[in-house]
């Protein structure tokens, strides 16, 4: 399956759903699509990650540099994992358990807890 990344703007936030597999082959869309967001001035991107069956170490690179890069911007990231995420509930969660990065990651697990203000993320 191909990755696919639709965007939506929601408020003030950028909102990319990813689909498929996040993987050495498509980890570069992900990437290119953050840059794309912050070239256009939007400093806060939600990563919907509810579609993503698949992660290997090369996804986790992606969000890792996401991460510095809405930081080095002044902006924010946030990522939507499915609503069992804090759980391990999904394969995006447990990559990045396993790997000791979640806690880096402020998870919501839908779009409107994450772009409110005023929910707070899920714990790790």
């Amino acid at each position: 399956m191909t990755l696919k990344v639709d965007e939506t703007e929601q408020g003030d936030w950028t909102v990319l759903r990813i689909r498929g597999e996040l993987d050495l082959v498509s980890s570069p869309v992900v990437r290119q699509s953050v840059h794309e967001a912050v070239a256009e001035g939007q400093h806060d991107v939600v990563l919907d990650l509810s579609d993503v069956f698949f992660c290997d170490s090369s996804g986790v690179g992606v969000l890792i540099a996401s991460r510095r890069l809405m930081k080095s911007c002044g902006g924010r990231l946030r990522l939507i994992l499915p609503a069992r995420g804090a759980e391990d509930g999904s394969h995006v969660n447990k990559v990045l358990g396993a790997l000791g990065v979640r806690r880096l990651f402020d998870v919501y697990p839908d779009t409107v807890s994450a772009i409110d203000e005023a929910c707070e993320p899920l714990t790790a």
